[in-house]
């Protein structure tokens, strides 16, 4: 069985079983047809991982331009992030909103980001793991960004900015009015 509640905008959090016992526990993750009997077809072609060894450490808003669009499964399994998506398809009468949900290796959720939206997330605690499926590869010349703190998007982040890791490029993002989305 998989729980999945609409956040809004299209985003998504699923839940899947997890079956415990004194030796630890076993969780099917992913599963192509019983997401399909959920209503979610989609055809994943890479897994990626990530470690960030620190608190504080934002990855995003990171999205790629069509025709490498990427759908987005991303889960925790070990620590916690504050993980946000917002809708920059230029038509949508959603553009510029954002949702967020905390995933964690504790609550086990995860989080299906749709084409057409740039992800990030804030690690919550240090050596934190996150991994995701997506649906397209990774195409360096339709790699994109937008600012984390435009303030046009307004994303409540839950740390303070002085407390913050980011990388050069996540720095130097436009903000979504002057990107070049291609949605």
């Amino acid at each position: 069985m998989l729980e999945v509640r609409d956040l809004g905008l299209g985003v998504r959090e699923i839940r899947p079983r997890r079956f415990a016992d004194e030796r630890g526990f076993f969780s099917e993750v992913w599963n192509a047809e019983t997401w399909r009997e959920a209503g979610l077809e989609l055809q994943f072609v890479q897994d990626n991982h990530s470690l960030s060894r620190a608190r504080g450490v934002l990855r995003g808003l990171h999205f790629q331009s069509p025709p490498f669009a990427q759908e987005k499964l991303v889960r925790v399994t070990r620590g916690s992030v504050f993980d946000v998506a917002v809708d920059i398809r230029s038509g949508s009468p959603t553009f510029g909103q954002w949702v967020s949900v905390v995933l964690s290796a504790e609550a086990w959720n995860q989080v299906l980001v749709p084409a057409g939206f740039a992800h990030g997330f804030l690690t919550l605690e240090p050596d934190t793991e996150v991994q995701y499926k997506v649906t397209a590869p990774y195409s360096a010349a339709h790699d994109r960004a937008i600012r984390w703190n435009d303030p046009a998007i307004g994303i409540e982040w839950p740390l303070e900015e002085a407390e913050l890791t980011l990388s050069a490029k996540d720095q130097a993002a436009p903000l979504l009015a002057q990107a070049d989305t291609g949605f």
